[in-house]
C-alpha cells in the first residue's frame, strides 16, 4: 500500500459523484412488509418478491408456494403469481424454517491473478485463494492491476453495483513512470475522450507525489484509469484499488481477504437499496 495513502473519513456516495478537485397460527402469519429503501417495479412474480424481501431463494418461495404456506390478498398464491405494489403478501413459515444468510467478503487481488474467467496459465481468484463458502467477484480489477474485490454469494447486489445507472464511488491510489503536475491533474479530474470517443466523467483527482495521485470514479469502463493516463501519453506503473463505496481495503495484505458485516454491510446495503438478510 502507498506510505501517503490514509483512508478518507466516510461520506455518503454522493458526495463522489461529480467533485472536481486540483488540489401462533396468527402469529406465523406475517406480512410481507418493504422498507423506504427497497426497490421493485411492480408487477412481480411472487418467487422473486419474496426473493427480494429476503425471506428466501426463488428455489425455496417455490417450496413455500407449492406447500400452500403463501397468500396474496388472503388467498393461497399459485407458482407464477405476480404481485401488484397494492396487493398484501402474507407467508405461514414453517417453525423450522431459516431466513436466506448471505455472505461478503473484502478481497485484496494481487498482481497477475485475474478476476475470473482465466486463460491457459493464468490463476483466478477462486483458484488461489479459499474461501468458506462459494462465493463469486462482482466486477474486476485487471490483472496488473491488485486491490480491493467484493465476492459474495448474494446474486441480488450484482446489477446494482455494476449497472452504470446507478452511481457508486471507486477509489484508486495510481503510479504513472514520469512526473506529474497540475495540468495533468486538471486534465483527469475534468474528463478525459478515450480512444473509442468516449468522454470519461468529471472526477475527483488529487496529487500525492511527483507520480502517485489518488482518483475516485464513478463509472467504470474497461481498464479506464490506464486508457485516461495513456490518453495524456502516461504510462501507469501501479494501481491499486482502496475502497468500494463504503468498503475500504484497510490492511488486508495481498491473498487476505476478511467478512463485511456490522455497520459496514449495514451501510452497503442500504446504499444498494437493499436490506440487511442476516437481520
Amino acid at each position: 500500500m502507498h506510505p501517503m495513502y490514509r483512508p478518507r473519513a466516510r461520506t455518503s456516495p454522493k458526495a463522489h459523484q461529480t467533485k472536481a478537485r486540483t488540489s401462533t397460527p396468527k402469529k406465523e402469519v406475517p406480512t410481507v412488509s418493504a422498507p423506504e429503501t427497497q426497490t421493485i417495479e411492480y408487477p412481480i412474480r411472487i418467487n422473486r418478491y419474496l426473493s427480494l424481501k429476503n425471506y428466501c431463494t426463488r428455489r425455496k418461495a417455490d417450496v413455500l408456494i407449492e406447500s400452500g404456506k403463501v397468500f396474496i390478498n388472503h388467498k393461497k398464491a399459485t407458482l407464477g403469481d405476480k404481485v401488484e405494489a397494492s396487493d398484501v403478501v402474507e407467508v405461514n413459515l414453517p417453525r423450522d424454517f431459516a431466513p436466506e444468510t448471505r455472505t461478503y467478503y473484502a478481497y485484496n487481488k494481487p498482481v497477475g491473478v485475474v478476476t475470473n474467467l482465466p486463460q491457459a496459465g493464468e490463476k483466478s481468484i477462486i483458484n488461489v485463494t479459499k474461501f468458506p463458502k462459494k462465493v463469486f467477484p462482482i466486477g474486476r480489477l485487471d490483472k496488473d492491476s491488485r486491490g480491493l474485490i467484493i465476492l459474495t454469494d448474494d446474486g441480488r447486489i450484482t446489477d446494482k453495483l455494476l449497472n452504470p445507472k446507478y452511481v457508486h464511488s471507486k477509489e484508486y491510489i495510481v503510479r504513472v513512470h514520469k512526473t506529474i503536475g497540475e495540468n495533468f491533474i486538471g486534465r483527469m479530474s475534468s474528463g478525459i475522450t478515450l480512444d473509442d470517443g468516449y468522454t470519461t466523467k468529471p472526477c475527483e483527482v488529487e496529487q500525492l507525489d511527483d507520480q502517485h495521485f489518488r482518483i475516485v470514479l464513478t463509472e467504470g469502463k474497461k481498464r479506464q484509469i490506464r486508457r485516461m493516463c495513456l490518453a495524456l501519453n502516461y504510462e501507469v506503473m501501479d494501481l491499486m484499488r482502496v475502497r468500494i463505496m463504503n468498503i475500504e481495503l484497510g490492511k488486508l495484505r495481498e491473498g487476505q481477504y476478511r467478512e463485511i458485516k456490522g455497520e459496514d454491510l449495514a451501510e452497503l446495503l442500504k446504499s444498494l437499496s437493499m436490506v440487511n438478510p442476516t437481520k
